[in-house]
């Protein structure tokens, strides 16, 4: 039986490659003065950014530059709404990374506020949003949080005190999502392996999920089926292919619409807690954590009684998918979770997804990291002795 759910609406999304050259079609559409949001150094090396520029000059656009070297904070954000608040700013555009997508879309929602993002982030300030913005574009350069389909900036204060919170509207979807799998072929290894992985854990969380319905699971298999085949290639030998680029570029977005719609598990929880407390790429904490929850997820489903079979069938449904036995009967339930186990141990080795130790992450921090954590949508409930043997495997 078809259980109820909610599906919440996308942006009008613009997919394939060279579709980068709709944009100086859209612009007019909203306005001539327009904020151009990017990363600090990316878009700049790869030539793109002076096509871009080189363009707009000729169109006559009015516009402005702001460059984000990191995940945004209340600070960065409040600077700059701040600084082009009386700029007469129509049309927000965000070319870049998840930092770079939630950086624009906090900022096309501040510009019509007079104080601080941080009154209105969840469980940190006192005010709601009423989703007034200026119109945002989201074009990611990486295959990674799915952020240009969703209607959350995440915000990150790093510190004993951190929190890594969200500003949520529904209203907050960017207007446009452009995807264009052009602008990721410059995107090197390291950041292509831990966003694939960043990536691959949302489809994989969102498909598991208590919350899941017919619509995200079709969904969620359609980006993992697409992951699966291309995200080593995509950080190896594959890295130019248009091809292998476009399906990573497919895979993401398809997360970032899962996620909205039926959430994510223990993976993003320890990634919110971690990502409040220290300075490490949230693909990074998502690639190098993604095995080991799994793992002991599947544990503790083996462990329940009938109320563990649906969990452990869709481990076992992606598993499947995932194995190059082309013959596995999907039947196997205890043999496909397995494989899924496996194959993700194999993705994080090869793709060199470093342990958290490499940023400074010791024992005795644990227990700290521990009391910020949230299940979320987990499909299992983990006791603390399961969340804290998550990270001392990938310590």
């Amino acid at each position: 039986m078809i259980l109820s759910f909610n599906f919440a609406r996308i942006p009008n999304i613009i997919f394939g490659a060279g579709s980068l050259n709709e944009l100086y079609d859209i612009i007019p559409q909203f306005g001539k003065n327009v904020l151009f949001v990017i990363g600090e150094t990316s878009l700049k090396k790869s030539g793109k950014w002076d096509e871009i520029t080189s363009i707009i000059d000729k169109k006559s656009f009015n516009y402005f530059l702001l460059s984000i070297s990191k995940e945004p904070s209340p600070l960065i954000i409040d600077e700059a709404v701040t600084k082009f608040r009386k700029k007469n700013i129509e049309l927000v555009v965000g070319i870049g990374g998840g930092s770079v997508t939630d950086a624009g879309k906090a900022i096309s929602a501040m510009i019509p506020k007079e104080d601080s993002i941080k009154n209105y982030l969840e469980g940190v300030g006192n005010k709601i949003h009423d989703g007034e913005k200026i119109p945002y574009i989201a074009i990611p350069t990486t295959s990674g949080t799915g952020s240009e389909a969703t209607k959350n900036a995440v915000i990150s204060e790093i510190g004993p005190e951190g929190f890594k919170k969200s500003l949520r509207h529904d209203n907050l979807i960017p207007n446009i999502a452009l995807i264009d799998p052009e602008l990721m072929i410059s995107c090197p290894p390291s950041i292509s392996a831990a966003c694939g992985m960043d990536a691959f854990t949302q489809l994989l969380e969102a498909y598991v999920s208590p919350k899941g319905s017919p619509m995200t699971d079709t969904l969620a298999l359609s980006g993992m089926k697409y992951m699966n085949k291309n995200l080593l290639y995509a950080c190896s030998s594959g890295a130019s292919n248009i091809e292998v680029r476009t399906a990573m570029a497919y895979g993401s977005l398809m997360s970032g619409i899962t996620l909205a719609n039926a959430g994510l598990g223990i993976v993003h929880g320890l990634a919110s807690a971690i990502g409040s407390l220290y300075d490490i790429p949230h693909g990074v904490i998502c690639g190098t954590l993604l095995a080991e929850a799994t793992k002991i997820n599947i544990k503790k489903l083996q462990e329940q009684d009938s109320s563990g079979k649906e969990g452990l069938k869709k481990h076992a449904d992606i598993g499947a998918l995932l194995s190059e036995d082309k013959t596995e009967e999907i039947g196997k339930t205890d043999e496909n979770c397995s494989k899924l186990v496996n194959i993700l141990d194999r993705w994080t080795q090869e793709l060199k997804i470093e342990r958290l130790g490499k940023y400074g992450i010791k024992m005795e921090d644990i227990g700290i990291i521990i009391e910020k954590v949230g299940l979320k949508n987990n499909p299992v409930k983990l006791e603390k002795e399961d969340i804290k043997n998550i990270l001392i495997n990938r310590l």
